[in-house]
């Protein structure tokens, strides 16, 4: 509808003022991500702005080519407890689509910490994470052909999808646990244990 939509943002200049906006909460040698948590501004429409599903940000259905861009953006990224996600600054909240994560883990390291396996995830925009307790991985299972598609929590409630290729990596260092009295495939990093099906599922699965 158009009420709903935010008619202020529909050409190149007033983008470029939104940009400016959002870079004022994340210049000035303040270090970390704005605080976007804590912002509650009012809601101002929806932008004619996409993210798909491999990570490519797209402005009026055209690629947004340059990374440094992305990146500002992505820093004022939020997803409310309506399961919509916005573009968030002091003065303003827009929402955007998001096809399916806002974010795509693109490596993977491996490393031990006091005797444990850490797995450190960097996302499409530059963010590191280590998977544990306070950055879960959760998996879901989708289609006919049962595919496999790992989620890293980065923060909020925001996540990136784990990238085809990295996701192989991820699966050959799982390994069969048991969970609640059941037997799970799992993959552990930072202590934390995280379920990725059952171990007959796999089994059946792999044949």
């Amino acid at each position: 509808m158009a009420d709903d939509t935010l008619k202020a943002t529909t050409d190149a200049a007033d983008l470029a003022a939104l940009i400016s906006r959002a870079a004022a909460q994340t210049e000035g040698g303040k270090p970390g991500l704005p605080p976007v948590e804590r912002w509650e501004p009012p809601f101002c429409g929806d932008l004619d702005m996409e993210i798909r599903a491999d990570g490519t940000w797209f402005y009026m259905g055209t690629p947004i080519g340059r990374a440094p861009l992305v990146r500002l953006f992505s820093t004022v990224l939020r997803k409310d407890e309506d399961g919509k996600t916005y573009l968030v600054t002091p003065v303003e909240k827009v929402g955007i689509r998001v096809e399916d994560a806002p974010f795509v883990a693109v490596e993977m390291s491996v490393s031990e910490r006091d005797g444990q396996t850490v797995l450190t995830f960097r996302t499409n925009v530059g963010d590191v994470v280590e998977a544990g307790p306070e950055h879960g991985l959760r998996f879901s299972i989708v289609g006919e052909n049962h595919e496999l598609k790992p989620y890293l929590h980065v923060r909020g409630r925001l996540e990136a999808l784990v990238s085809r290729a990295v996701m192989y990596d991820l699966v050959e260092r799982g390994d069969v646990r048991e969970v609640e009295g059941e037997a799970m495939f799992c993959i552990v990093s930072g202590g934390a244990v995280f379920p990725v099906m059952p171990a007959d599922e796999l089994e059946r699965l792999s044949r």
